[in-house]
């Protein structure tokens, strides 16, 4: 039975950006709150503007269980456009995916986002024209091809006051200035040159106006192919070894232009490998890291683990947890390429040998490569705005397709490829593996790959610098409104007050190198949890449940990958490669210094806070590494006030802020949910036996004679 509310008097309208506009509503729908099947939720109104869905509850959220992490622009019932990844509508107890014109309107509608929410709405009790208008808007905006001018963000940037520049310190690499100074600071000025050759995009309209190639390489050469076949430069090591990129010729040519092409390629490989550029090392990712396709075949299957309806859903899938994830391939996949960054680093690091990354258009994997060896081998990289400078350089201007891959316009599946996704995870891994080495956390990292979806910033919006530069330029002949000032996603003042944009920033960052005189096992943190499956596998112990001893204790630590294949596989690292990776292992870390990941097995793990913030079944009451983080920031508070009452006492002025710490009032309330929402609702285990639970006695990899109940009901992290 559900309760409906009577309508208040008091209308709700939504929040509307400039230039955003209100195009359809519905009103009496019910947005359900899962919870072991029952019906409870809350009602209110449903909108669609030209920027996103929302839904407006008549109940005002408390300051009580308002997230810390507020967002001003996305409020917690808003999906923009972009962030919709599929629709479903329920028609008699049956889900149906939604496309197109409709015949028949559904009785419920399923919302999945490209951020793992799930929503769900009852349009049982909504008058019939306005179900049709709000589910027609819904599916026509959101899911239809659209053209790039279309976009939010054009209206928004023709209709927003002009906003201030919100670069932040952050290196927007669109000037010939800012690639000499990264030369400089890289000491690569010796070898290397900014060139003015694409001025105009006279060269090709894939790569910026400006970019690095060796000294020796002429302009006729650059010109000759639209920039295919020329090594572009990417970074110089402390020890003169550099990180080059190259655009390869089509493979399906033929014979006489290949001929052509493979002597003009021999004639700049002798260039670059005489001194002072030394050695070469050439690596064609395509042929050594997965395909495009693979990738996102599997994240689509990755992704299908965390969009969970209601608590049934997660407890019958959470018993084929391990089996599940492993067949999705996607943490083997951030191996490889954390491997792939390593071996590297080792060529540039110990080999002191240059290294070439061949690719199609060298705007995908060598985009997630060149920037996960600047990370290790780059402290600047590490910090907040070297690693925004780092995407800017190496993907923004780069040329990396985020509207294609990322599909903003619903134009075509086959591009859609969530490579900057893989990198952000692969970043992660580093992050939680190393924490002091990072001036951002984990959380600034999700907030990033949020941000792909929110239309008001151009960073992610474009394929290319080409791209944004001539529909800008057309845009504003337009409509006579002078050139378009675009937000930059790096001002995040935009996004959050300054309370919650202490969140983004490590408060236990080392920020002078220091030396470790700790034993290399003490550099871990007891905090974080092992988030995986054991290396090695045990025997089944009597009496331990299903899961059996080797998982008992991971039953509260889950989320793992299971590799006893991987370990065994023939691509195992070769023996210079392990030497490098066991001798460096050996050592204290410098945090300042060359971080190199764990990859074995067990060490890849799953970015928790990103695909289990919304699930409030896998929660950690008072736990996770909030609980950590949350201790810090009070004792930070708490020296900042004595700071003060010292400053007091010596009649000195006081200029400190006192909100750029958070204020976190009750830790103890907290979840591992948290910063993106206080503590929810507490999540009840079905009773055993269910019909689900029952067929697990089929599965004898899972069920043994010996085995007994194992309880749940326990913390699932």
């Amino acid at each position: 039975e559900i309760h409906i509310k009577e309508p208040v008097e008091k209308e709700v309208n939504p929040h509307l950006l400039p230039g955003e506009l209100l195009l359809c509503e519905a009103s009496t729908v019910y947005k359900y709150i899962q919870e072991d099947g029952s019906n409870r939720g809350t009602y209110g109104k449903l909108v669609c503007t030209n920027f996103k869905i929302a839904f407006l509850d008549d109940d005002s959220t408390s300051d009580d269980n308002e997230p810390q992490l507020k967002n001003k622009i996305i409020g917690e019932n808003d999906i923009t456009l972009q962030c919709v990844d599929q629709i479903y509508g329920v028609y008699d107890e049956k889900k149906k995916l939604l496309t197109g014109q409709l015949r028949k309107y559904p009785e419920k509608l399923i919302i999945y986002c490209k951020d793992l929410r799930v929503f769900n709405f009852c349009l049982r009790y909504t008058k019939e024209e306005e179900v049709k208008r709000i589910v027609s808007g819904i599916i026509h905006h959101s899911q239809t091809p659209k053209l790039l001018k279309r976009l939010f963000l054009f209206s928004y940037a023709s209709a927003a006051p002009s906003n201030t520049d919100g670069r932040n310190q952050t290196v927007m690499f669109d000037t010939l200035e800012d690639w000499r100074d990264e030369l400089e600071r890289t000491k690569g000025n010796v070898q290397y040159k900014a060139v003015t050759t694409n001025e105009g995009y006279r060269v090709s309209e894939k790569l910026p106006l400006y970019f690095v190639v060796p000294i020796c390489v002429s302009e006729e050469n650059i010109l000759k192919y639209e920039g295919r076949g020329i090594p572009i430069w990417c970074w110089s090591c402390h020890n003169g070894a550099a990180l080059l990129k190259m655009s390869a010729f089509p493979k399906e040519q033929d014979d006489s232009t290949s001929q052509m092409q493979k002597a003009f390629l021999d004639g700049i490989y002798r260039t670059i490998s005489k001194p002072p550029y030394e050695l070469l090392k050439t690596d064609d990712l395509s042929s050594s890291l997965p395909s495009l396709q693979d990738i996102q075949t599997a994240y689509t299957r990755f992704k299908q683990l965390f969009l969970i309806d209601n608590s049934t859903d997660f407890w019958a899938t959470d018993v084929k947890w391990f089996s599940l994830l492993e067949s999705t391939n996607w943490l083997e996949i951030i191996r490889r390429v954390l491997k792939k960054a390593i071996e590297v680093v080792e060529c540039l690091e110990r080999q002191h040998t240059n290294v070439l990354l061949i690719e199609e258009d060298a705007t995908d994997l060598c985009c997630v490569i060149s920037s996960l060896v600047q990370v290790m081998m780059d402290s600047y990289s590490r910090t907040k705005s070297g690693f925004q400078s780092l995407i800017q350089k190496e993907w923004v201007i780069g040329g990396h397709g985020f509207l294609d891959r990322c599909n903003h316009l619903h134009k075509s599946e086959k591009e859609e490829a969530p490579v900057f996704l893989l990198l952000l995870n692969c970043v992660w891994q580093l992050v939680q593996q190393y924490p002091p080495a990072f001036e951002f956390t984990e959380t600034y990292l999700t907030v990033l790959s949020d941000s792909l979806y929110v239309p008001i910033f151009s960073t992610f919006f474009f394929n290319s610098q080409h791209q944004k530069d001539t529909t800008t330029t057309h845009e504003s002949l337009k409509t006579q409104s002078g050139p378009f000032r675009f937000l930059t996603v790096w001002d995040w003042s935009v996004q959050f007050d300054p309370k919650a944009q202490a969140f983004l920033n490590n408060p236990l960052y080392a920020e002078k190198p220091k030396p470790d005189k700790s034993q290399r096992k003490t550099a871990r943190f007891k905090h974080q949890r092992q988030l995986s499956l054991p290396l090695t596998q045990t025997k089944s112990s009597p009496k331990r449940g299903f899961f059996r001893e080797e998982t008992d204790h991971l039953i509260k630590n889950i989320l793992g990958k299971r590799i006893g294949k991987l370990i065994n596989s023939s691509d195992e690292p070769p023996n210079s490669f392990r030497e490098f990776y066991d001798s460096w292992h050996s050592k204290p870390v410098d945090y300042h210094g060359l971080l190199l990941p764990r990859i074995d097995g067990p060490e890849i793990k799953v970015w928790a806070q990103r695909y289990l913030r919304w699930i409030p079944e896998a929660q950690l009451h008072g736990g996770g590494t909030i609980a950590t983080a949350a201790k810090i920031l009070d004792l930070m508070e708490e020296v900042q006030n004595l700071q003060v009452k010292m400053d007091e006492e010596h009649s000195q002025a006081i200029s400190g802020d006192m909100h750029a710490v958070p204020m976190l009032r009750n830790s103890a309330r907290l979840s591992s949910l948290f910063p993106f929402a206080l503590l929810q609702r507490q999540s009840v285990k079905p009773a055993l036996p269910t019909s689900t639970w029952k067929d697990l006695e089929d599965e004898d990899d899972l069920v043994k004679r010996d085995d007994e109940f194992v309880d749940l009901s326990s913390d699932m992290l």
